[in-house]
This record gives structure tokens, C-alpha cells and sequence, in this order.
């Protein structure tokens, strides 16, 4: 996913704290959609640039983008205040790699989902409710529907997946963070553009051994603008249209998303276990954001 723009969003805005508009919910499906069409899209620049050059490609876009909302006062930074946002980089950028080379092992609906145990493993701890320890157990036995061992199971696309969801987790975490330390989008938009830098030569290296077709980098330009540019503009006004919850339960639409788009765009067929699955997870994190929602005093600390 996609560092979601929407986690990005969530420091520094001011959510709308009635019931949500139409406009809103369309802006928060529209958001997601354009996210996995992104995800796909840039998978079909793998067999060029592989997903370490796509994913360089969209770091490159992403900073630009934020840096540009953000306008971050780089020279005013503390210590205190650079620590997490460097952490914030390093995960960003992990997370986006590790997802990226997860879809292209195992596919995009596969890949997100899994990833998407990050946010909702957070979402889950420090909860003592028994709705939320029964989405959990829901969950854990999902999870084992999706990566129940077979021939073909690539055990290596899995754990890629898995990592990327810890990667998420820890951004959401690192995220809360930076943006107490850092007013509005500051922090985040530093930490794209320090992200940014770390795939420079990387990601020149990669573009000059495999040097790019015309359409594989229009795929990758398109995957950091459809993936971080729209996303990004969609959750801002979103959230004037919405109320916090919902856009945390919003959110479970993703690995559908990613499924639907995985089938569409890229011919990945699930079968309907892994269909269930999916179901089940993104049934469980739905009623969990929308309890913790209700409990507040149930959150995780940071």
C-alpha cells in the first residue's frame, strides 16, 4: 500500500465530527481504489525496473508531493525532533520495498491484505474487549486460510508481506510521535523527502542497469501519482467530511480493493477461501476501529 497517504494525513488535520457526507465516503473509496490501481499499475513496471526501481520512483514522488504540502522548516529541526523523523523515513521506506516485492511474488490481493495486520495489530493492542480478542482470534485463523501451506506457496512473498506489515505498524506508531513533535504535516514531509534521498542511488543504479522502457516508467509515474499524489489530496478533503472513526474503518476496503484490482488488472484469481479470508479481516478491523472508536481510553498508547 502503499505508504497509505492517509496515515500521513491523520497528524495535523482536523476531522469532521459529525455524521459523514456522501462526498466524504466517496472521496475515502475513491482514495483507496486509486491506491491498488497504483499498486497495480506499478506492478506492470516490475518486469523492467523490479520493484526496488518502481519503488524508488514513487519515493521520488512522494517527497515531491508532500514537500510541497508540508514545507517543512528542515534547518529549525531538534534532535528530539529529528530521531523520529528519521525513524519515520527508514520505515517508509521499508515498508514500501517489502510490500512491493511482496506483490510481486504473491500477488496484489494476498500482499495487501497481510499488510494490512500492521494497522490492525495496533488497533488491537492494549484492547481487553471481548469483541475485539474474538476479531482477533477471527483474524489469527484467517491469516492461516491465506498462507495455509501448499506446492506453490511462496513462503519468502508471505514473510515479505508480513514485514511490511510490521513496517506499518511501526510508522503509525513512529507517526503519533512526529506529530507531536511537529506541527502539521512537517514531520511527515520531511521524513518522504529523507526516504527520498535514501533511494537516490539506488534508485539511479537500478535505472541505469536496467535501463527504462518508455511505458515501465510511465507505470512507476504513474504508481507514485495514483498511489501518494491522489490518495493524498482524496484523505484531505475527506477529513473535513468525515468523522476519525470512519476513516480508520474506511480503510478495510483495501485489501478488497486490492483483491478486485489484482483480478482485473493484473489476472491474479484467488480462490473463494482466500476470498473469505479476506473478508474475514477486513469484517474484524471494521468492528475493532469502530470499538476503539467508542472506548478511546481502550487506545494504545504511542
Amino acid at each position: 500500500m502503499a505508504t497509505d497517504a492517509r496515515t500521513e494525513m491523520t497528524a495535523g488535520t482536523a476531522p469532521q465530527t459529525g455524521p459523514p457526507r456522501p462526498s466524504g465516503i466517496a472521496l475515502m473509496l475513491g482514495s483507496g481504489l486509486s491506491n491498488q490501481v497504483g499498486a497495480s499499475v506499478a506492478a506492470l513496471a516490475f518486469p523492467v525496473l523490479g520493484p526496488v526501481g518502481v519503488v524508488a520512483v514513487r519515493q521520488w514522488v512522494a517527497a515531491a508531493v508532500l514537500l510541497g504540502a508540508g514545507r517543512p522548516k528542515l534547518r529549525s529541526f531538534t534532535t528530539a525532533q529529528w530521531r523520529p523523523v528519521l525513524g519515520l523515513a527508514a520505515v517508509f521506506a521499508a515498508m514500501n520495498l517489502t510490500l512491493y516485492m511482496a506483490i510481486d511474488r504473491i500477488g496484489l490481493g494476498l500482499a495487501v491484505t497481510l499488510e494490512f495486520l500492521g494497522p490492525l495489530t495496533v488497533a488491537l493492542a492494549g484492547s481487553r474487549r471481548r469483541t475485539n480478542l474474538v476479531c482477533a482470534l477471527a483474524v489469527a485463523a484467517a491469516v492461516v486460510v491465506l498462507t495455509r501451506p501448499r506446492p506453490s506457496t511462496d513462503y519468502l512473498g508471505i514473510a515479505l508481506a508480513l514485514l511490511a506489515a510490521v513496517c506499518w505498524g511501526c510508522y503509525i506508531l513512529l507517526n503519533r510521535t512526529v506529530g507531536e513533535r511537529l506541527p502539521g504535516l512537517q514531520g511527515s514531509a520531511a521524513a518522504a523527502a529523507v526516504s527520498g534521498l535514501l533511494y537516490l542511488p539506488v534508485g539511479v543504479a537500478v535505472l541505469w542497469l536496467h535501463r527504462p522502457t518508455a511505458p515501465a516508467l510511465l507505470c512507476a509515474l504513474a504508481a507514485g501519482v495514483l498511489s501518494s499524489a491522489v490518495p493524498f489530496l482524496a484523505d484531505l478533503l475527506a477529513l473535513r467530511r468525515i468523522p476519525a472513526h470512519f476513516f480508520g474503518i474506511f480503510m478495510s476496503v483495501n485489501p478488497v480493493f486490492a483483491a478486485l484490482v489484482g483480478l482485473l488488472v493484473l489476472g491474479q484469481h484467488l480462490d473463494m477461501t482466500s476470498w473469505l479470508a479476506i473478508v474475514v479481516i477486513v469484517t474484524a478491523n471494521a468492528v475493532v476501529v469502530g470499538t476503539v472508536a467508542q472506548h478511546p481510553k481502550e487506545k494504545t498508547a504511542p
